[in-house]
């Protein structure tokens, strides 16, 4: 039984036949396992691919993955983004100001903008090197979070109490591109479409309610449409967003550190496949080896038998040591 199809078994039945799926998110440690700077990985697609190879190789990971930092959409709605040399892509300028910059805000074509472009050629080589062997995770920013990224975080945050008809009309422009960047990414090969909507933590239930919750649904719909499973990233602290998340049906909800997993569970029911949730930092860089494994085995040995993914509840840091990683893959196993 090849990766995807253990992907399927756990999505149908609810358990793989030797333990957990190992799925981490690999940005900077994928560079600089492979000896990319974060430059190359963020801005050429085949450092980002020949590094999560590498990675998939190493670590005998159960998927392979697009993300590399928020500002693909950006860049392709005209923003400026620099690379740095070993540090996430940099943006350097406010797109949205005003309700009129907002009607004059164009969605691009994501096939001829070149970042957006540069992560289809990404799975199209994916695709290529492994095919159907192994699930491929494309990438989109969600609606609030790009919202924030086109306008800043403060002033989003603010206009959702001052003025909250700015927020949801920027927030109804930008799902275009999302559904297009998403249907070229599953046109190209990626089984899972993973919406990466940050910011969310930082709401209120109703909230998320009231801008964000049918956005997301419509996304995931449009995602399962169109032949793909949709994996949702919110970091931080969503416990009080899990019974609305559940409504918009995602298939994987990553679950942070600061989430409690069993409380996780009971809010969104046995159906939807939680991956997570070790800190990346406190637990996977810096535990020993030996204390890490027992911290694996423990979380392991509570989900058996439940729909479960083993990662950290966010990016593995770059300084965690190839062998800590390597311990969460060998003490998933099973189980």
């Amino acid at each position: 039984m090849n990766k995807k199809q253990k992907f399927e078994q756990l999505l149908n039945h609810g358990k793989v036949d030797d333990g957990f799926l190992f799925q981490p998110i690999l940005m900077h440690f994928a560079a600089r396992h492979s000896g990319k700077t974060y430059r190359e990985f963020a801005s050429d697609y085949r450092s980002l691919v020949e590094s999560n190879l590498k990675c998939l190789e190493d670590f005998d990971m159960d998927a392979v993955g697009l993300i590399s930092d928020p500002y693909r959409e950006t860049s392709a709605f005209g923003a400026k983004v620099s690379f740095p040399e070993e540090t996430v892509p940099v943006c350097h300028n406010v797109l949205i100001k005003s309700m009129n910059d907002i009607e004059l805000l164009k969605n691009p074509d994501v096939y001829e903008s070149e970042r957006t472009r540069d992560r289809i050629k990404a799975a199209e080589m994916f695709y290529k090197e492994i095919g159907n062997s192994v699930p491929i995770i494309g990438w989109i920013e969600g609606p609030l979070a790009e919202a924030c990224d086109l306008a800043g975080v403060s002033e989003i945050l603010l206009s959702l109490m001052m003025n909250p008809d700015f927020v949801k009309k920027l927030v109804e422009k930008v799902m275009k591109t999302a559904l297009d960047f998403a249907k070229a990414q599953i046109e190209a090969g990626c089984d899972i479409i993973g919406v990466g909507d940050a910011i969310c933590s930082q709401i209120d239930a109703e909230t998320y309610r009231t801008i964000v919750k049918d956005k997301h649904a419509a996304i995931f719909e449009f995602i399962h449409r169109h032949g793909a499973k949709v994996k949702l990233h919110i970091c931080g602290n969503i416990t009080h967003l899990l019974p609305d998340i559940k409504d918009t049906r995602p298939d994987i909800v990553d679950i942070d550190h600061l989430v409690n997993m069993e409380e996780a569970y009971n809010m969104l029911g046995p159906d939807i496949v939680r991956c997570g949730n070790l800190d990346p930092v406190s637990v996977i860089q810096q535990k020993s080896r030996e204390d890490l494994a027992d911290i694996v085995r423990t979380l392991c040995s509570k989900e058996k038998d439940r729909r479960f993914i083993i990662s950290g509840g966010c990016e593995i840091s770059v300084q965690t040591s190839p062998e800590n990683l390597m311990v969460l893959r060998t003490c998933s196993r099973y189980f």
